[in-house]
């Protein structure tokens, strides 16, 4: 089945009316590139989470979870090259006194690797369209600055983690000497992060606070290649093992020259979003760098001993790096759908069951009783297992739309007969096809129709 392309506008909308995502702060005016998760969109966010962590780290024995702090000693991020390094290049349009990052504007990164003396000859300023009047290129490092104690001066000063992944670095040997891990092994973590962007924009695409999913995996140096494309290829068949589209992602190496200073190489998986395509997942061989680092900057030795070799070595690791928000919406986007129907148009969400907020709703036909009483008992019963929601407002065509728009994938009907052959009816969301099964079967069929 096609599914319906879907504007950007049209999932903001969809996303505030049923309750997925909201704009924060808004009785104030809203909060530039700041969003809230609503009912339904913090199911849906915690259910990308946990299939993510079921896949990557409860499934794989090599793979253990950590939790660091937001806030860390201020020397990591001075080992780790954050300080020097985690810059945007800032420009001005002379015209529109717009500002943007310079790699935003297009064909500029284009203009870098075809090695121009100025990248930005000949490109357009997008708010404009006025060409060739920016200002010289300068440094923005996007960490955002915070003080530990009472006292604000230079010497409190710390920054908001801008990824997690120097907290798996930073607790290497903690991690290998509880977990006893053999190479190779996997460090994996999920958390806030910090970016104080230039440019934003897009809903949720481009955030100031937002949620990372990070895996460094620790390999033996001349093994990296290998583990390296193994990531890469992983990226697609997890996204779309979860229902998004083959054709609206691919996987987009990095031009040498516009590599992170520690990589030796990165890959992009990208999705083909409204506004064009852009980063969902990153892979990058970081070589050895961030534990070399680390070691000379701490002091301490950040090694493995290879029992095969009776060695010391520091190993290389592999960084699949995925945030939480960017998921969301490329789910959201690619379970969007439209159909024509009796009432005009259906609305549905096609989620994968794994990722959808609600599984089961359960609908009684009247208010009245029994029917009532019996439904509430049964959403009880449901959930227990699944998600499970009571919706006894509106007709039943009107409820059917509801959860088809929230993307529930079963809907089970308490009707009128049921208390004569102690049966319901159980709806699906993509066919709508309606099935009858006794109430002593009903979750036995749930669990088959669902596929857990």
């Amino acid at each position: 089945m096609q599914a319906t392309k879907v504007s950007m506008d049209t999932i903001v909308s969809l996303s505030k009316r049923r309750g997925f995502v909201y704009p924060s702060s808004e009785i104030y005016g809203g909060y530039a590139s700041f969003w809230d998760y609503g009912p339904m969109g913090v199911e849906l966010k915690r259910n990308i989470k946990d299939a993510w962590w079921q896949d990557i780290v409860r499934r794989r024995p090599e793979v253990v979870g950590l939790e660091t702090s937001i806030i860390m000693h201020p020397q990591v991020w001075q080992a780790s090259g954050h300080l020097q390094n985690f810059n945007d290049l800032l420009v001005d349009c002379r015209n529109c006194k717009q500002r943007f990052r310079a790699d935003h504007l297009p064909s500029y990164e284009e203009n870098v690797a075809k090695g121009l003396p100025n990248p930005l000859e000949g490109i357009a300023c997008p708010n404009c369209g006025v060409r060739d009047q920016w200002t010289d290129a300068r440094p923005f490092n996007t960490m955002f600055k915070t003080y530990v104690g009472p006292v604000e001066d230079e010497a409190n000063t710390t920054y908001l983690r801008p990824e997690t992944a120097q907290g798996m670095f930073v607790q290497f040997a903690n991690v290998l000497g509880s977990s006893r891990q053999k190479l190779p092994f996997g460090i994996a973590q999920m958390g806030k992060s910090f970016r104080n962007e230039i440019t934003t924009g897009n809903f949720i695409f481009r955030l100031r606070e937002l949620e990372q999913m990070e895996l460094e995996y620790f390999v033996r140096p001349g093994d990296d290649d290998h583990w390296y494309e193994y990531w890469r290829d992983y990226t697609m068949e997890w996204f779309t093992g979860l229902g998004a589209k083959r054709e609206n992602l691919r996987l987009r190496p990095h031009d040498p020259a516009t590599l992170s200073h520690y990589s030796k190489g990165t890959t992009d998986l990208e999705y083909l979003f409204p506004f064009g395509w852009g980063e969902l997942w990153g892979v990058a061989n970081r070589t050895d760098f961030d534990l070399k680092a680390h070691s000379a900057g701490s002091g301490q030795q950040l090694t493995y001993f290879d029992e095969e070799t009776r060695e010391h070595i520091v190993p290389y690791v592999i960084e699949p790096a995925l945030g939480v928000d960017r998921a969301f919406l490329v789910f959201m986007l690619d379970a969007y759908d439209e159909e024509p129907d009796k009432d005009g148009t259906r609305v549905v969400l096609r989620f994968h069951p794994r990722l959808a907020p609600v599984k089961v709703a359960v609908l009684p036909l009247s208010k009245k009783e029994p029917l009532a009483s019996t439904a509430r008992e049964l959403r009880d019963q449901l959930s227990t297992r699944y998600a499970a929601e009571y919706d006894e407002t509106g007709s039943i065509g009107k409820r059917y739309r509801r959860q088809d728009e929230i993307g529930t994938p079963l809907c089970v009907t308490v009707d009128f007969q049921t208390q004569e052959d102690n049966a319901v009816t159980i709806r699906d969301r993509d066919s709508m096809s309606q099935d009858r099964v006794p109430l002593a079967e009903l979750e036995a069929a749930i669990r088959a129709k669902l596929g857990f």
